[in-house]
């Protein structure tokens, strides 16, 4: 049996960052991973016959200087800009996303166009002063017709559920960056003469991270980034155990000790003990892994999850479209999102005669389609992508299939009481335990703010004590969408103050 400063559960983002910085620093840390083969976790890079592709997209853009640095220091040589390009398909049509006043006004015809706007000023003047619901609080912000054309069809395949039934808080999370006003102004300057190089700000100077031009993407795919993360936790002193999935997680008070069984794909399992615990695993399989209290339990089996597929052609023509990806909205095909892994990195794709597209479908693990067969789901992508238009059914030449369990946590109504009773109870009991993450903390993270949850997280370890309230990173929809690489401060949203007690600081 191994000891450790600090175990680590899951090698995704999160979970790296954490072991990295960690052994960096000379602590001992032990992690892992269920996964057999990848780590990376949603950030992974898949690999079928040469052709790489992510398990969605992953932009490499960040408010945070300090992720950036994190990002260069681990990933040094094999940065690459990338344009950044998306359309929304709707009724036939491609609206450029972010909007362009005189295109959206064609395709939508002048009697939409009039509805839309008239829509949006009602919404103004007569707002819900009390948002509940993701349909509340986005036609609040954009009126009740945009609301129907350009949000519902797809956030309703995204989470399988009525926008009635979505929180406000995952609109307010992560398009609050995003006003009318802003977007229709950069639309219109953009329509009338050429846009300037950089991002969009707001009038206060904010940039708002949707409607950035361009990005940086690592040559090759996310997973080198973690590949290099996991590479050189290993190089100092720490371990990753692949093909471990968590078993049991136990907490001796009295000996301030962490015992973790974890077990392998055959059954056998190996017993860790560490100081701490770091977890970005589902809080759901946490807890069950955990002598936790029977509220804790029942809460955490309330939480739910939205699984995706990613349903990879190999088409026989090259440079189908210069997008990254395109939102499907069209209600006709099941299909909500399609990637173009060449406009990501063209090493992405090793022969160029021909493209790789990545058609996502969102679904509930055990549902229809996440219990189809790779032939059917590569027979509905074909279907598909030759009904929206973009290739025939003879032109695509192979396909693969890769399944995401738990991609999305689920934003339901009750989902906030849940995770703060999680939160509250696993705080008085187990001090020593910290969830991080996109599924540890059960909060709908990008990629930079899963690390950043880690980074504040090993700060408070070094630390001894709490320094960072990693809870409140990403609460702020301005840290969340508005991007900067420059200097921004961006942790003072998240660092303890001292409460005055008495008069005293």
């Amino acid at each position: 049996m191994s000891h450790s400063d600090v175990l680590i559960i899951g090698a995704g983002p999160a979970g790296l960052t954490a072991s990295y910085l960690l052994t960096k620093q000379g602590m001992s840390a032990t992690v892992i991973e269920a996964d057999p083969h990848y780590v990376g976790g949603i950030s992974r890079t898949a690999n079928y016959k040469n052709f790489l592709f992510d398990i969605g997209g992953h932009r490499f853009f960040s408010k945070s200087k300090e992720v950036v640095d994190l990002w260069k220091e681990i990933l040094p040589q094999d940065f690459i800009s990338r344009p950044r390009m998306s359309r929304i398909y709707y009724d036939g049509k491609y609206y450029s996303y972010p909007l362009k006043a005189f295109e959206a006004l064609t395709n939508l015809g002048p009697i939409e166009s009039a509805m839309c706007v008239l829509s949006f000023m009602y919404k103004q003047a007569f707002p819900n002063e009390k948002p509940v619901t993701f349909h509340e609080w986005v036609s609040n912000q954009f009126g009740e017709r945009l609301f129907s054309i350009f949000f519902k069809t797809y956030t309703e395949k995204v989470w399988g559920m009525s926008c009635d039934e979505i929180s406000s808080d995952w609109a307010a999370q992560r398009i609050k960056g995003l006003d009318l006003w802003t977007a229709m102004a950069s639309a219109l300057r953009n329509s009338i003469a050429p846009a300037k190089k950089g991002p969009v700000r707001k009038a206060d100077g904010e940039i708002i991270k949707t409607l950035i031009d361009s990005f940086e993407y690592p040559r090759r795919g996310p997973g080198m980034m973690w590949d290099a993360a996991a590479a050189k936790t290993r190089a100092q002193g720490g371990e990753i155990h692949m093909g471990m999935r968590l078993d049991k997680l136990s907490w001796d008070a009295s000996a301030k000790r962490w015992t973790m069984t974890a077990q392998r794909e055959d059954g056998t399992t190996e017993t860790f003990t560490g100081n701490h615990v770091i977890s970005s695993a589902p809080i759901r399989e946490l807890v069950r892994s955990i002598d936790a209290p029977l509220k804790c339990i029942q809460s955490a089996d309330s939480l739910r999850y939205r699984d995706f597929i990613t349903v990879a052609l190999i088409v026989e023509k090259a440079d189908l479209f210069p997008d990254n990806w395109i939102y499907i909205h069209e209600p006709a095909v099941k299909v909500g999102r399609i990637q173009n892994f060449r406009s990501w990195s063209p090493e992405m794709v090793p022969d160029e005669k021909l493209a790789c597209l990545g058609l996502e479908y969102f679904c509930f693990e055990g549902d229809g389609i996440w219990s189809a067969s790779d032939g059917e789901l590569i027979g509905l992508a074909k279907k598909e992508l030759e009904q929206i238009g973009l290739a025939t059914w003879n032109e695509i030449k192979d396909g693969c299939v890769v399944r995401q369990k738990k991609a999305y946590p689920v934003y339901d109504e009750d989902y906030k009481f849940h995770v703060e009773t999680i939160r509250s109870e696993l705080a008085e009991n187990f001090p020593t335990l910290h969830l991080v993450g996109r599924n540890g903390m059960h909060k709908y993270n990008n990629q930079d703010h899963a690390m950043m949850t880690s980074m504040l997280t090993v700060k408070n370890i070094a630390a001894g004590k709490t320094l960072y309230d990693i809870w409140n990173v990403n609460e702020d929809a301005e840290y969340h969408e508005a991007g900067n690489t420059g200097e921004i401060e961006a942790l003072k949203s998240v660092r303890l103050v001292p409460q005055r007690v008495g008069g005293a600081a």
